[in-house]
């Protein structure tokens, strides 16, 4: 039996909830994280067509890209066509999670999926870095508890640096106590000093694991107390960012890669904002959905082509002042994530055991015609 929870919990490992821009309403939208889920279906947006689509494929989950809920229900109308898609759901017992700007910053995720698209080489993120909060701890403990201990600590997530999981650090010594009325020592006796060979064994984790992690180190500690420290460290934890940039493999005229955009996208037409498109191009910014306000970052990183949705009049007015040539394929040419999460989950399932069926949805949200 699988889960919403055990789906949402290998997913936040690949995107934390940390990642996503404040006030965005990333997370579990509806439903329940305790509901078994036979079959999922991803999706860019939960619209009232996507919606029928699950409950036509008899889905018990929707994970989306874009949140269903930007803004709080003041009011359950249900002449609203947004509120009778909340009660089709709720009727239906489909649970609705979104991952964002989360998925936007990930390693792997959305933005690394749209620079693949474009064949891009050699990619950094275009904006942050956005660093994993890393603790260190450091726990004395008795010699012949310390691999009981240490193995406490891993199993609670400790220990993962990199690549490289199980790292621990450690170094003996000579520990001295004095038992005073009221204790109850695991060792020694009440008003003399008791000298233990003792064990320093160090570990780092996550922020998201301190509290597991310290459950960890209570519970495999012989002490009654126990001394430790604790202490926020830097430059360690994997670093994050939004959007993309990176290099062509060849150099090519603005034309010709306006044309590469419109098949890596399939899309008929797009908007292009360019002081001259015979212009050769090579190193290449991607940012998905709405992105205008970052073209200056695209500008500071040497960008020669920025490719963002939802750019406005003026601002299209500033970027080809200032030279830049721009892209906007719209905001909808972030479909690419559905056939990536297809993947990415399906993959999980055969990974975890997951009796999990998952599908794509087939119908095209995009909200504007080309015509």
């Amino acid at each position: 039996m699988t889960t919403v929870n055990d789906i949402v919990n290998k997913f936040e490992k690949f995107a934390p909830k940390w990642l996503a821009e404040k006030g965005d309403p990333v997370g579990l939208q509806l439903g329940d994280l305790t509901q078994t889920v036979h079959k999922m279906m991803v999706s860019l947006d939960v619209r009232p067509e996507t919606v029928q689509e699950a409950i036509k494929n008899n889905v018990d989950f929707i994970f989306a890209h874009h949140p269903a809920m930007f803004h709080p229900i003041h009011s359950f109308d249900l002449s609203v066509p947004q509120n009778q898609m909340y009660a089709e759901l709720i009727k239906h017992n489909i649970s609705v999670y979104a991952a964002h700007t989360n998925l936007d910053s990930a390693n792997g995720g959305m933005n690394d999926w749209l620079a693949d698209k474009l064949g891009l080489q050699h990619t950094e993120p275009l904006l942050g870095p956005k660093t994993e909060k890393m603790y260190k701890l450091a726990v004395f403990v008795p010699v012949k508890a310390a691999d009981k201990l240490r193995q406490g600590l891993i199993t609670a997530g400790a220990g993962n640096i990199g690549n490289y999981s199980g790292c621990s650090f450690s170094i003996q010594g000579q520990g001295r106590f004095v038992p005073q009325e009221g204790a109850q020592p695991y060792l020694g006796t009440l008003g003399q000093e008791e000298k233990v060979a003792e064990e320093k064994v160090e570990v780092i984790f996550s922020a998201e694991n301190k509290n597991q992690v310290l459950s960890a180190m209570y519970a495999n500690h012989p002490y009654e107390k126990v001394v430790y420290d604790l202490y926020q460290i830097e430059d360690v934890g994997e670093k994050y960012g939004m959007g993309r940039i990176g290099e062509l493999s060849d150099t090519m005229s603005v034309e010709e890669f306006v044309a590469q955009c419109k098949e890596a996208f399939q899309i008929p037409a797009l908007r292009l904002i360019s002081p001259d498109v015979t212009r050769k191009i090579k190193r290449v910014a991607v940012l998905g959905g709405s992105g205008s306000q970052f073209y200056t970052d695209a500008l500071a990183k040497k960008a020669d082509v920025y490719v963002t949705g939802d750019v406005s009049y003026h601002t299209a007015h500033d970027m080809l002042a200032s030279g830049l040539n721009v892209i906007d394929p719209g905001h909808h040419f972030e479909w690419i994530c559905q056939p990536e999460l297809k993947r990415l989950f399906s993959e999980w399932a055969q990974t975890e055991n997951w009796s999990v069926d998952v599908i794509a949805t087939k119908i095209n949200t995009d909200p504007f015609l080309f015509m």
